[in-house]
């Protein structure tokens, strides 16, 4: 077991217990998908409201964090987790709070799932102060989250999980958008794409450290199926397409030219795809892959929303 994973010892504290339970440190993705949104309205001319759009951030947050609680809570339940050997740890196999005897099972679920309620009532209040249409966004958002792993959906098992994951991003900026325009708009979901595609390859690479304890638990995504061999091409081609749709959308007009500075952090997914290449079937020679998989995301999220913003602004 490696030193930095949760014990009882270094968990303590009640309070930092259940906040890492929530793996903090990866929710940073919401929030640039959330910008984003908040971004594509003031690109159109909206007027941000500072209250809902706090509020819109603070429980994009809270429906991440109740979502990665609950995966914990079902792979432990389908077995992969407690399989999981080749892990890299915090990236892969789990937030090891269940495993390591820090929350029970019981624990996990009920505190995922009052985190999920949470983010209903505010839910529904958004819904009181912008259209009646995020109601039906935050519904499919949280089904997405939930539908990911638990049964009898289980996406990713199915295949599914690089879909849902650009799903549930790509609403994410669409419900921040509707908060703020009070309508639906193909803005956001053009703006968001590219950026929903490089956290989809998150999800992707994070797959190769898991491929052996899934395909244990019955796990069936594209690395299970096609094996890291084969597998290790994917990443590249997500890759090429996000940046590619983020060129056409410039091109188009639909996005304004600033937005190219948003392909910067290509040279990460390149370098991360060259990693992948080459170590794609030696899990513990792929953290550097992950943490350049992670900056090209965030730094292009964050890029393509101030470039959005400044655009608007000038």
């Amino acid at each position: 077991m490696s030193a930095v994973e949760p014990t009882i010892d270094n968990m303590a504290n009640p309070a930092l217990r259940y906040l890492m339970a929530t793996r903090p440190a990866f929710l940073s993705v919401t929030l640039v998908a959330a910008l984003i949104g908040l971004a594509s309205a003031c690109a159109d001319g909206v007027r941000l409201h500072p209250l809902t759009a706090v509020i819109t951030l603070l429980f994009a947050l809270v429906a991440h964090a109740g979502i990665n609680v609950l995966n914990d809570y079902y792979d432990a339940l389908n077995g992969t987790d407690d399989v999981n050997r080749e892990r890299i740890f915090p990236f892969t196999g789990g937030s090891r709070f269940i495993q390591n005897g820090v929350l029970t099972l019981r624990e996990t679920a009920i505190f995922g799932s009052i985190l999920m309620l949470l983010v209903m009532v505010a839910g529904v209040w958004l819904t009181m102060m912008s259209d009646a249409s995020l109601l039906w966004i935050g519904a499919a958002g949280l089904f997405i989250g939930w539908a990911y792993s638990a049964p009898p959906c289980k996406l990713n098992s199915r295949g599914l999980g690089e879909f849902a994951v650009w799903s549930g991003f790509a609403l994410i900026a669409l419900g921040a958008d509707v908060v703020q325009r009070g309508a639906v708009s193909a803005t956001p979901l053009i703006a968001v794409s590219s950026y929903a595609l490089l956290v989809t390859n998150l999800l992707f690479i994070n797959q190769f450290p898991d491929l052996k304890a899934d395909g244990v638990a019955g796990k069936r995504h594209w690395v299970v199926r096609l094996g890291h061999h084969r597998a290790r091409w994917l990443y590249a081609i997500i890759a090429a397409a996000a940046y590619g749709w983020l060129v056409a959308a410039v091109w188009s007009g639909a996005l304004p030219w600033l937005s190219l500075s948003a392909l910067a952090p290509a040279v990460f997914s390149i370098q991360a795809s060259t990693t992948l290449v080459r170590s794609s079937g030696t899990p513990s020679l792929l953290t550097p892959a992950i943490q350049q998989t992670i900056a090209a995301a965030v730094l292009h999220g964050l890029l393509l929303s101030t470039a959005i913003i400044v655009a608007s602004i000038f």
